[in-house]
């Protein structure tokens, strides 16, 4: 059994999230939705509230779950027996960064695979900062995540 593991802050989780895990989802026999906690960020929706929200965005794969994620990436995938790190890339400038996670990570975890699956042309724009900003000024953000995120969005704002 192939477990993948997905790591990031989705704060909030987007519909781009939501594409990328359906796809890893039919390649991998599992996939962990690795929702990080990250001291230097001030989020919107706290740990819980973020898990709960990925969790109800992705209620229908029977093959996600979703757990918080404190510490490194890699510790947190060994113990999850996670061998691959999904990432996404919506445009060639997120390649660069992620290309530096990805070598400090095999560094650190040599059995440890990164697969990048690019974002869907629909989603190359989108991303929780763009959802949340869009959002602090009233506009409809109703098409860019997924209904039970767009009710807790409304009710931040």
């Amino acid at each position: 059994m192939t477990i993948a593991m997905y790591p990031g802050s989705f704060d909030p989780v987007t519909n781009g999230h939501v594409d990328i895990i359906k796809r890893a989802a039919t390649i991998f026999d599992e996939v962990i939705v690795a929702v990080a906690v990250n001291n230097k960020k001030q989020p919107l929706f706290n740990a819980e509230e973020r898990v709960e929200l990925v969790q109800e965005s992705l209620k229908h794969f029977p093959n996600v779950t979703v757990a918080k994620a404190e510490g490194l990436t890699v510790d947190f995938a060994k113990r999850y027996d996670a061998r691959v790190l999904i990432r996404g890339l919506r445009a060639v400038s997120d390649f660069e960064s992620e290309m530096q996670i990805s070598g400090i990570n095999r560094h650190l975890e040599p059995e440890l695979e990164t697969l990048f699956i690019t974002a869907d042309a629909a989603y190359s724009f989108l991303s929780s900062s763009i959802v949340k900003e869009a959002a602090s000024y009233g506009a409809d953000i109703s098409k860019l995540v997924p209904p039970p995120v767009h009710k807790a969005i409304k009710l931040k704002f």
